[in-house]
C-alpha cells in the first residue's frame, strides 16, 4: 500500500517513480505530514530532480535522511530507481 505502513513497526512507503517535479516533493510532503514523529520512511524514485529534492526538501523541513541508495546495486544513474529513507522530526 501506497503511504501506509505495511503493519504497525513497518516503515512507511511510497512509490514516486511516476511522478515529476514538484509533485514529488509535495506528495513526500504529504507522507511526512501524517507519519508520527520519529516514524520513517522510504522513498522509491527516479530522476536527476527528485534524486536532488526530495532528499534535500526534506532535510530543509528538519526531517532526517538516513540513506540514499540504490535500488538495484550497480545501478546508480540518475535515471535509475533509488530508495531513500527519511526520518521525520519530532
Amino acid at each position: 500500500m501506497t503511504g501506509t505502513p505495511k503493519s504497525e513497526s513497518a516503515p512507511f512507503f511510497l512509490d514516486i517513480t511516476t511522478e515529476t517535479c514538484p509533485m514529488t516533493f509535495v506528495r513526500t510532503r504529504l507522507l511526512l505530514d501524517r507519519m508520527p514523529a520519529g516514524a520513517t520512511a522510504t522513498v522509491r524514485l527516479t530522476g536527476k530532480e527528485p534524486l536532488g529534492n526530495v532528499p534535500g526538501s526534506a532535510r530543509a523541513l528538519g526531517h532526517a535522511v538516513i540513506s540514499v541508495a540504490p535500488e538495484t546495486a550497480g545501478r546508480e544513474a540518475p535515471e535509475d530507481v533509488w530508495l531513500v529513507t527519511l526520518r521525520k522530526a519530532g
